[in-house]
């Protein structure tokens, strides 16, 4: 899978912020009565592989959606062209 390695850097003394990154990135799941709501992340998304701390593996298709929220938050990044292979079994 061809695509695309996205680094980003967030300030942790801007906790609002890395609330909102952390949100969009994983998710997150409310709990109400007993019964819990989740609500996928962008790395629940086909074509995208989370690589590390403030990093991902996303595919050509996935790329606009990730940059809009980068930019849209004013959060440098910066991408490099990779590929991944299929996800193995451990």
């Amino acid at each position: 899978m061809t695509g695309f390695i996205v680094t980003w850097d967030v300030d942790s003394r801007d906790p609002a912020l890395c609330a909102r990154v952390r949100r969009f990135v994983f998710g997150y799941e409310l709990r109400n009565n007993g019964k819990v709501y989740r609500y996928p992340g962008f790395v629940d998304r086909e074509g995208v592989r989370y690589v590390g701390q403030s990093a991902l593996f996303v595919t050509a298709g996935q790329l606009p959606a990730l940059r809009d929220f980068l930019h849209s938050n004013r959060i440098d990044h910066v991408l490099f062209a990779a590929s991944v292979g299929s996800i193995m079994p451990c």
